[in-house]
């Protein structure tokens, strides 16, 4: 390789951590429900508010177009994406075919410093319900999902838990458009179910109480939108 292409690789490398660091900022404003669904993400504007150009803002929108996370139109730009009815019910479809199969994996092959790790997790879920406020309500709802994902990463099948994040990414924006409850539909008791069954070694419980528990997030949405903040706020800027 010569100078020409490394400093090419080396500002095309840069290029590209800049734009992954702006998807994963965006990305946790979509899934801790501060970007509502629907909410324009201009290439502009996110170039004015991250100091980057266009391209790069480009970029980042792009990761999160494949994701699913973020819609865009032909003449009209990025949205943050706005899942219908069907799609919602398809996002729990999929869950209930995928968790229960997690908790049977994971139930074979959690360890006692796993437990440990879900007793932490549980305990900062239980802070966060014990807290008021919109950031207290947020934080719940992100380690709400957490506990999804670390139920996967448990598992140990690297597959699944890329599902898993898409579709824990999903959920956050169905329950922020459909649900009724102002806080997580995640129940904060169920998780503590689901690890109790974990620690007993009882796969066929721990499957049980997850179809259980995607049942009762599913029976908390409707069908009234709800409004959110703008990009510049989401974003605290």
């Amino acid at each position: 390789m010569n100078i020409a292409d490394q400093i090419y690789s080396a500002t095309d490398s840069a290029t590209q951590d800049r734009a992954q660091a702006i998807r994963d900022q965006l990305r946790d404003a979509i899934v801790d429900r501060r970007l509502a669904p629907g909410t324009k993400l201009s290439e502009g504007e996110v170039g004015t508010l991250f100091d980057v150009s266009r391209t790069v803002a480009r970029a980042a929108l792009q990761m999160l177009s494949f994701e699913g996370l973020v819609r865009t139109e032909r003449n009209r730009g990025a949205f943050v994406a706005n899942p219908s009815p069907e799609e919602a019910r398809q996002v729990f479809a999929s869950r209930r075919l995928i968790e229960p199969g997690i908790a049977v994996a994971a139930c074979g092959r959690v360890s006692a410093a796993d437990i440990a790790a879900f007793r932490v997790q549980l305990d900062e879920e239980g802070r966060f319900i014990a807290e008021r406020g919109p950031n207290a309500r947020r934080s719940e709802i992100k380690a709400s999902g957490d506990f999804h994902l670390l139920l996967a990463s448990v598992a140990g099948n690297a597959i699944l838990q890329r599902f898993m994040e898409e579709l824990v990414a999903r959920s956050s924006l169905v329950i922020a458009l459909y649900g009724r409850s102002g806080v997580s539909a995640c129940g904060h008791s169920e998780h503590t179910g689901i690890v109790g069954a974990l620690e007993s070694g009882d796969s066929s419980l721990a499957s049980r109480l997850m179809l259980h528990h995607i049942d009762h997030i599913e029976a908390d949405l409707d069908l009234r939108v709800r409004a959110g903040p703008a990009l510049r706020e989401a974003l605290n800027f």
